[in-house]
């Protein structure tokens, strides 16, 4: 009997670990704690518990959103990676990813609050609730109190949702839900700005919409040389942030943007890179070099150059640094939200994955060949919270 036990654990163990494994860029961190929490329980159950704990697993697995995105969600990516599926190239050409965070805005966006007055997308938050929701991968966020008038109260409380997070607090005698993380919320909502709302007042308004999604095109970077400028998808083996690994705190994939070459010589003086190339004796603006950094410091909708004094690497306080052999520099156009190589340093040649290809959902001005779009004609200012209030308007 316990050997047939121990063969279903097994199985069950295989099964968990696999998914875990395939949903790690779509799992929120909350979703990943839970996931792994499971994982461990069922790993090191004791002998006697064994079938009460593979009930107990397979019942929280089946009322949790661990292995599910909905429906909706599912169907989609179902549509847009079948071909590719069935010729064999997901695996080997091109790699479906979601862009967890945002760290890339305004060039790629991960899940983030979106206005509808003023936005650059005409149709959006326009259409009937499901339709919007279908279409533009949104969640409502327009909250108004209802209750009688009453403070706010200082918890906040993480929900796990299976398409977002949401984030739970009380008003009054009154429980209210928004979607996104607690930076995102206190960012988009008045809850950063009052803490006494009467009845009838808006707290909130506009949509919560998912990461964007794209093919990641995986040839390439074998074949022709990387450039300054690529948006690249690389793994996080072996980086560290304060003797921490990456992998433990910010998941498994990242993209940014390749912002230096083996043998460059770079330094970030007033919020401003610059680089050498190898072999010449002079320091060039980055923008010099490849003109796609150019929008990266336009200062106009969101984009706001390369923060210095941020992280712990010496590049970033001024200090000249020569990236090593097989090594490069990464480095998000969201430079105040951005965990880079300011913070882990050069990434190795063999963590690369590829190269951002095409966004594919949901619908929004960056659907198409990724990192076309010119920035908005909006001035970027000063930041929130957890972003600038132009990157709202995409």
């Amino acid at each position: 009997m316990k050997f047939f036990q121990k063969r279903e654990q097994k199985k069950l163990l295989s099964e968990l670990k696999s998914r875990r494994h395939a949903e790690d860029d779509l799992l929120s961190p909350a979703l990943r704690i839970q996931f792994d929490r499971i994982i461990d329980k069922l790993q090191n159950a004791e002998c006697d518990r064994l079938p009460e704990v593979m009930d107990e697993v397979k019942k929280e697995v089946a009322s949790s959103a661990l292995p599910k995105r909905g429906r909706v969600y599912a169907f989609l990516d179902l549509v847009a990676v079948v071909g590719l599926v069935a010729f064999g190239l997901r695996g080997l050409y091109f790699q479906p990813f979601r862009i967890p965070t945002g760290s890339m805005q305004p060039t790629l966006f991960g899940v983030h609050h979106q206005q509808v007055e003023g936005n650059a997308n005409p149709g959006f938050g326009k259409l009937p609730g499901i339709l919007n929701n279908l279409v533009y991968g949104a969640a409502d966020a327009g909250l108004i109190h209802r209750g009688n008038g009453g403070e706010v109260k200082p918890e906040f409380r993480v929900v796990p949702g299976r398409i977002f997070d949401g984030v739970e607090f009380m008003i009054g005698k009154n429980r209210y839900t928004l979607p996104g993380n607690p930076r995102q919320v206190l960012d988009y909502s008045a809850l950063g700005e009052k803490m006494f709302f009467p009845t009838g007042e808006r707290i909130s308004s506009g949509f919560v919409t998912l990461g964007d999604h794209l093919f990641v095109e995986r040839v390439s970077i074998y074949l022709t040389p990387l450039k300054r400028g690529d948006v690249v998808v690389f793994n996080t083996e072996d980086l560290f942030v304060e003797n921490t690994p990456l992998v433990q705190t910010g998941g498994y994939y990242y993209i940014k943007r390749l912002a230096a070459l083996p043998g460059d010589t770079v330094k970030i003086v007033d919020n401003q890179l610059y680089v050498r190339p190898a072999g010449e004796k002079v320091f060039r603006r980055i923008q010099e070099l490849d003109r796609r950094f150019e929008k990266v410091y336009s200062m106009k909708g969101g984009y706001h150059g390369h923060l210095d004094s941020m992280g712990d690497k010496p590049f970033a306080f001024g200090e000249e640094y020569t990236i090593p052999e097989d090594q490069y520099l990464m480095l998000g156009d969201n430079s105040k939200f951005s965990m880079d190589s300011r913070y882990f340093g050069t990434v190795p040649r063999k963590n690369l994955i590829g190269r951002a290809w095409i966004v594919f959902y949901p619908l929004s001005r960056r659907v198409g060949v990724a990192d076309r779009n010119e920035p908005l004609d909006e001035t970027t200012g000063a930041a929130g919270n957890a972003t600038f209030p132009q990157m709202s308007l995409q």
